[in-house]
């Protein structure tokens, strides 16, 4: 028994070497969702504090995404989110797509399923209300084109 519990640290001390890449990719300000669209600051406090962590090139990480195997389903994970949606590359998407990017961010938030349970839970400030879900999801239908 006592063995296997070295055997296990060891493992787990080895994996912290292996790290993944961060989300820090080059975010240029003209861009950017929330400035090409002239977001009003409420809106933009919600956006940020629910989306961008994980669907746009900046990412506020916390202490515990550095501890492998987390940190590679958080890289995992906001990788997956960016192939949805990056909002820190808007103004390389057609009308077509902008439109249907905004279609899903409506439908996503009236079916609350963004942001994602488990997103929510770690990050209070993600949590959104019934009443700014609905102020944030008549926003997005709004930008349509």
């Amino acid at each position: 028994m006592k063995k296997v519990l070295i055997i296990i640290l060891i493992v787990f001390s080895l994996i912290q070497f292996l790290r993944g890449e961060k989300n820090e990719a080059t975010f240029i300000v003209g861009n950017d969702f929330l400035e090409l669209t002239m977001a009003p600051e409420e809106i933009k406090t919600m956006v940020k504090s629910a989306c961008y962590d994980c669907h746009s090139n900046k990412t506020n990480y916390p202490w515990y995404s550095e501890i492998a195997p987390i940190s590679w389903f958080i890289e995992h994970h906001i990788n997956e989110a960016k192939h949805h949606l990056n909002f820190s590359e808007w103004s390389t998407y057609t009308l077509k797509k902008a439109n249907h990017k905004l279609e899903e961010c409506y439908e996503e938030l009236e079916r609350h399923k963004m942001p994602t349970s488990g997103y929510a839970l770690m990050h209070k400030e993600a949590r959104l209300t019934n009443e700014q879900i609905i102020t944030l999801a008549q926003w997005f239908k709004n930008q349509m084109r």
